[in-house]
Formats: structure tokens, C-alpha cells, sequence
């Protein structure tokens, strides 16, 4: 497998560690919201989530974002 190269900026308001894959078969990580306050959604509505980082994807590649890694 061809290892990819992806730059990840930490932000002002980012605290903790940087995400990583956690086994050697992971196909993605885990990426915590940076907030300081729940946030409730209703059933439909969106809302913008603080991640802290910023990424620089690679061309031909992309990033998704799931609610939880096991219902992908």
C-alpha cells in the first residue's frame, strides 16, 4: 500500500493530540469536536463542528466526516 503524505495544522483553539490511526489495518481516525459546551441537534438539523485542525488533502484523495466510525 502506498503510504500518503497528509499535512494537519493545529489551530489556535486546538487542545490534546493529534489524531492518528490507532492499529496498523485502521482505514481512518478519530477526530474530536473542540467545543466547550454541548451542542444538541434535532433530528435534521446541521451545524458547523470546531475541529481545531486544518487539513491539506492530497490531490485525488478526500476526508470524510461520520457521526461514528462503525456506522460507516
Amino acid at each position: 500500500m502506498k503510504k500518503v503524505d497528509l499535512k494537519v495544522q493545529k489551530l489556535a483553539h486546538f487542545r490534546g493530540d493529534l489524531p492518528k490511526y490507532e492499529t496498523g489495518l485502521a482505514s481512518g481516525f478519530d477526530v474530536r469536536a473542540q467545543i466547550d459546551k454541548n451542542i444538541l441537534l434535532k433530528p435534521g438539523e446541521r451545524a458547523l463542528i470546531p475541529t481545531g485542525l486544518a487539513f491539506s488533502i492530497p490531490e485525488g484523495f478526500e476526508i470524510q466526516v461520520r457521526p461514528r466510525s462503525g456506522l460507516a
